[in-house]
């Protein structure tokens, strides 16, 4: 009797594993990997568990079906000894600041958010993900978290809240939709603007801009009754799902080949609860962080892509790009950098995690910045 060659799998260890059963026992035996990014975990004796997981995005975005999907794939990936339970923006905790206190008290136990969100808690954070004029590539922040030590000192700092950054999340680079054209700084002046806040907030305030910040799920209510003028979020996937192509008919990027000069690589991260993260097998826990490294790219180059297909649908409705120039670069990185040091100055956390990404700019690698564009700043 021939055997039936779409059942046969032969693992790292030359065995034959005849069924999908036998191939993740094979493959536990020999420490093999089962499936692209997602190691199957066999371990009878592990005691099951399901955490609930809310992220910042909202439901039916492009953002959330991709969380949702990552999520409600753990079960099998972990052979069912961790089972992940999306929830949506507000879902359980109703704002930001429920968010992160329902993670620190177990009421949830983690959280899929933008880091710069905890800006005013931790400092530290606004460093954490893309800030104005700073890093402005994918692979500069997976540098300094994977190569750098950047990942170790994020964990020091949240494990001073009885939480583990368990890694990185890219997302998109953010744009600003409008009711009329910004096609310099000098049009920020007097606007009513939306951003997230802490140091992005800063930098627009120096060029006149009056910021407010509130959910993505409220931008759109704003623009259509006139509280803003203008509002940043993510990238035209997202902004089309959440309607923004309705009320506005502008969009901002920077000059050709950069779409965002004030949060270039926007991060998001997973963030769980330190004890549920303790109830975890050593096992599970790397199975846990090669997901979040491997759902990081899945995530990033899939909204790259809906981005492509959004845009189209943004000025087929009536929308225009509209770009800042060069100069404009120049001049809010000029502004920007006091804001950098000021931020970095507010406690040791934020002054070690600016120091090495400021070593990294000033390296001929990345070389971003000169002695000049630091002259007469310093870190205390």
């Amino acid at each position: 009797m021939k055997e039936d060659k779409k059942s046969v799998i032969i693992t790292d260890g030359g065995k034959k594993a005849t069924n999908r059963r036998d191939f993740i026992k094979s493959a536990a035996a020999v420490g093999g990997t089962a499936i692209l990014g997602a190691p199957m975990i066999a371990n009878a004796k592990a005691k099951s568990q399901t955490w609930k997981i809310q992220t910042t995005w909202d439901a039916g975005t492009t953002g959330y079906t991709l969380f949702e999907e990552w999520c409600n794939g753990f079960a099998e990936k972990s052979n069912g000894e961790l089972k992940v339970k999306p929830f949506a923006a507000k879902s359980v905790a109703a704002d930001n600041n429920a968010l992160f206190e329902a993670v620190k008290t177990g009421v949830l136990q983690g959280m899929n958010p933008f880091t710069l969100y905890w800006a005013g808690k931790i400092p530290a954070t606004v460093f954490l993900s893309s800030y104005p004029a700073g890093p402005d590539q994918p692979s500069q922040w997976d540098t300094m978290f994977y190569g750098l030590g950047m990942l170790e000192m994020a964990r020091k700092i949240y494990a001073k809240q009885g939480l583990v950054y368990v890694g990185p999340i890219h997302h998109d680079a953010n744009i600003i939709h409008s009711k009329k054209p910004l096609n310099s700084l000098k049009d920020f002046d007097g606007l009513k603007l939306r951003v997230p806040g802490g140091m992005v907030s800063e930098v627009f305030q120096a060029f006149g801009a009056s910021t407010v910040s509130i959910p993505g799920s409220d931008i759109f209510p704003a623009l259509e009754k006139g509280t803003i003028d203008a509002a940043d979020y993510v990238g035209p996937a997202v902004n089309w799902d959440l309607g923004f192509g309705q009320v506005t008919n502008n969009i901002m990027f920077g000059p050709p080949g950069m779409m965002s000069i004030y949060q270039a690589v926007d991060v998001m991260d997973l963030t769980v609860n330190q004890r549920a993260w303790n109830r975890l097998s050593p096992a599970m826990k790397s199975m846990v962080e090669e997901q979040v490294k491997s759902y990081s790219l899945k995530h990033y180059t899939t909204i790259q892509k809906r981005n492509v297909d959004a845009l189209v649908k943004f000025k087929d409705s009536g929308s225009v790009v509209n770009r800042l120039s060069a100069e404009d670069v120049a001049e809010w990185r000029r502004k920007a950098i006091p804001i950098w040091y000021k931020w970095a100055n507010k406690d040791a956390d934020s002054k070690a995690v600016f120091k090495l990404q400021l070593d990294y700019m000033t390296n001929d690698i990345m070389g971003y910045l000169t002695p000049e564009d630091l002259k007469g700043h310093s870190l205390k």
